[in-house]
């Protein structure tokens, strides 16, 4: 898809993995229920959905102070090597996402993936996938600050304009499930679509709530791309039309 001066186009879509990709959510959450045990606590639903999107070391901290006497290196190597286990014997897609992705890939919109789980999770998710979909992968080991910084954000968009120096904010989506990525999105300024799955959303005029990606198309991104661009035309009074995006 191409861009003019007047009208920009859907360029590139920023996928989210844990909760928006995959469903991935729950292998995390028996690894941490398990690691907490084995150290002679407990952990409840409610402590696991505290973690739902935030970056490993961030969670760390958390089961370190639920009772987890480890390192924060070495309480996420153990998790993410049970979550890699579980992985590569079923990975759990969620619905509509490789649809999409195919949808994408035979629109010509570039992808990257944006997410939180270091490089070692990712790459298996990734070379499960049919084709090679994602351009590159923006892992919680590459960046200094996880979500929901925007840093990995700002990192995935700085990547992209490499090939493409027309390339900017306003040519792409962004995918997220949780409100720390949600938050990381809207902060870096890319249009922001919130697909909730084992947390609710806010609502937030600055993202688009969708209930699934199942049905959804590279079309219906790129209306969002056309859509801020009009809502943002000057009027004849010299007001913009914002609205949703302010």
């Amino acid at each position: 898809m191409h861009s003019s001066p007047s009208q920009p186009s859907l360029k590139a879509v920023l996928w989210d993995m844990d909760g928006t990709l995959v469903d991935t959510e729950p292998y995390w959450i028996s690894a941490e229920r398990a690691l907490v045990e084995a150290h002679g606590g407990t952990w409840s639903h409610q402590q696991a959905m505290q973690l739902v999107g935030q970056s490993l070391l961030h969670s760390a901290g958390i089961l370190q102070a639920a009772g987890v006497r480890m390192e924060a290196r070495h309480i996420i190597d153990t998790l993410s090597s049970e979550v890699i286990a579980q992985v590569r014997n079923q990975v759990p897609w969620r619905p509509g996402a490789r649809e999409l992705l195919d949808d994408l890939h035979g629109a010509g919109v570039r992808c990257a993936l944006v997410t939180m789980s270091e490089g070692p999770l990712a790459s298996v998710v990734v070379e499960s996938l049919a084709k090679p979909y994602f351009e590159f992968l923006v892992t919680g080991d590459t960046v200094t600050n996880g979500k929901p910084h925007p840093e990995a954000y700002l990192t995935a968009v700085d990547r992209l304009r490499r090939d493409d120096p027309s390339l900017g904010i306003e040519h792409c989506v962004a995918l997220e499930d949780s409100v720390p990525g949600a938050t990381a999105a809207m902060a870096s300024g890319v249009i922001t679509v919130g697909v909730p799955h084992q947390v609710p959303l806010p609502d937030d005029a600055r993202m688009i709530l969708w209930e699934t990606l199942s049905g959804r198309t590279s079309a219906d991104l790129a209306q969002l791309v056309t859509d801020r661009h009009l809502q943002s035309v000057p009027t004849p009074t010299g007001n913009t039309l914002e609205g949703a995006y302010k």
